[in-house]
Parts: structure tokens; C-alpha cells; sequence
């Protein structure tokens, strides 16, 4: 049995950024049970880590992740003594949840699209904050083409909101791939990159991201999701007034003008503002 620590490896490639590369090469890191428990339980220490502010989610070699595995997916664990409804509700479940774990991290993600990115790992990187693809990258919702639905792992929610109803309701029912040009011209991605330049560009745009305070980072990403779900924008200005109120409270602000006077770059570490009444 492979072990699972060798399915997902995390590193720290710049200070703050850590990056989960799904590490079965051989399979186009095709989704088995065991690679899918061992993301989850990386995104759960990744979370975890004080120190990381952004992450950088990739695939291993030629592809990204080609979706579930048909001939090696595995067996979920603990079924023993369950009927098979059960059981197939269970296995459900462990590729299902990995979508809200990308959006319950605290650190935005950025998907490093660097190949095929099929069935359930489109779905991945639609759970990321931000896209980057490789002129390689091809996106294709596998289900349909599989005898099943293209509706999984929250992409009949994600797709339409990313890039319009029209685009996710072609891509979802006809099952056709999708090139990097097309998904950088409907907007799936942000930006195209070579090949052999994918995996630096990935980590320069965390790291950038890192520059800006982790407090401001984390508050942007949760706002940004949950205003995915409010349909007022009243409601959606409430929310960002308030995220922005908790971070005037800090000092950030202030080492921005700071900063800016003395033509340095701003150094935040959300610290509480003492200034506002004195």
C-alpha cells in the first residue's frame, strides 16, 4: 500500500507561502481514497499553521489532477458494519468535503493549474481563490462523459458565479475540454504561463500576496466567499463595512501613511491602533 504522507506533499517554498502538491504523477493525480483523505488531512495542518499566510495548491508532474480514479479509487475506512447505501454516502463525502476545506482555510489559495484538470480536480480549482493555468492546462467536467452528472463537488454553485450561467451550462452538460486560452478568455483564470514557468509564477504571486497584512488577507477571502451567498447588495456592504472597521482598528493604516512618507514598503502586523483616541 502506498503511503499516504507520499500522496500530498507540503513545503514552504517562500516565507509564509506553503504549497500542497498532490503527488501521484504516475496516475495524473487521479483522485484514489487515499490521495483525497491525505489532502484533507494536509489542508487541516496547513490551516493550522500561524506562520502561513498564503497557499499554493499543484499537481506533481504533467497534470494537476485528472479527476477520480476508475481502475485504483480504494476503499473509504471504518465501513465495517455498514449497508451500502451507507457506505457509498460515506465515500461521497470524503471528495465533497474537500471544496468547503478550501474555503473554510484561512489563507486565500492559489490553484496552480498546471496540466489536466478533469471531473473532480476542475472542482479543485474552482474551491481556489485565485487561478493560475499552464498553456498545457485543460479543464473537463468528466461526469457527464462518464454516464454520471457534472454536478459534483459544488461546481453547478461554483461555475455559474465565476464565469455566468450561459459558460458553466456549455461546459457542464456537453462534457467538451476546455484549453487554457478559452479559460483565461471566459475568466476561469486569471492568467496563462508557460509550462516550465507556472510553478515560480505561483509562488511570486504568493509571496506578493504576503506582502499586505495576513489579517487583511484572511478577512478579504471570507468576505469575498460569503458575499458569494448574499443576493442584497445592502447586506454585502454591511458585511465589508464591519471586516473594514476591525482592521482600521489596527495599526495598519497608520504604517501605511508611515510608510509611504518615509518611501519604504509598509511592514503590518495587526496590531491593535492606539492612536484613534488620544
Amino acid at each position: 500500500m502506498t503511503d499516504p504522507s507520499a500522496l500530498v506533499l507540503v513545503d514552504h517554498p517562500h516565507p509564509h507561502v506553503a504549497r500542497v502538491t498532490l503527488n501521484r504523477p504516475e496516475r495524473l493525480n487521479a483522485m484514489s481514497i487515499e490521495l483525497v483523505l491525505a489532502l484533507d488531512d494536509a489542508l487541516a495542518t496547513v490551516a493550522e499553521e500561524n506562520g502561513t499566510w498564503v497557499v499554493v495548491l499543484t499537481g506533481s508532474g504533467r497534470g494537476f489532477c485528472s479527476g477520480l480514479d476508475l481502475e485504483d479509487h480504494g476503499v473509504v475506512p471504518g465501513i465495517d458494519g455498514l449497508t451500502v447505501g451507507r457506505i457509498a454516502q460515506r465515500a461521497m463525502r470524503v471528495y465533497s468535503r474537500l471544496v468547503p476545506r478550501l474555503r473554510r482555510l484561512p489563507q486565500p489559495v492559489v490553484a496552480a493549474v498546471n496540466g489536466p484538470a478533469y471531473g473532480g480536480g476542475m472542482c479543485l480549482s474552482l474551491g481556489a481563490d485565485v487561478r493560475l493555468a499552464s498553456t498545457s492546462a485543460v479543464f473537463n467536467a468528466t461526469g457527464i462523459v462518464n454516464g454520471l452528472t457534472s454536478t459534483e463537488m459544488g461546481a453547478s454553485w461554483l461555475l455559474p458565479r465565476l464565469v455566468g450561467a450561459s459558460w458553466a451550462h456549455d461546459v457542464l452538460l456537453t462534457g467538451r475540454r476546455v484549453d487554457a486560452d478559452e479559460a483565461l478568455r471566459v475568466g476561469l483564470v486569471s492568467r496563462v504561463v508557460d509550462d516550465e514557468a507556472l510553478g515560480e509564477e505561483a509562488v511570486e504571486v504568493a509571496a506578493a500576496m504576503c506582502a499586505h497584512s495576513p489579517y487583511g488577507l484572511a478577512m478579504t477571502k471570507d468576505v469575498l466567499w460569503a458575499n458569494l451567498e448574499i443576493s442584497s447588495l445592502e447586506a454585502a456592504i454591511e458585511l465589508e463595512d464591519r471586516n473594514q472597521l476591525m482592521l482600521g482598528f489596527t495599526d495598519n493604516l497608520p504604517e501605511a501613511i508611515r510608510a509611504f512618507r518615509d518611501g519604504r514598503p509598509p511592514a503590518y502586523r495587526d496590531e491593535p491602533r492606539r492612536d484613534m483616541f488620544s
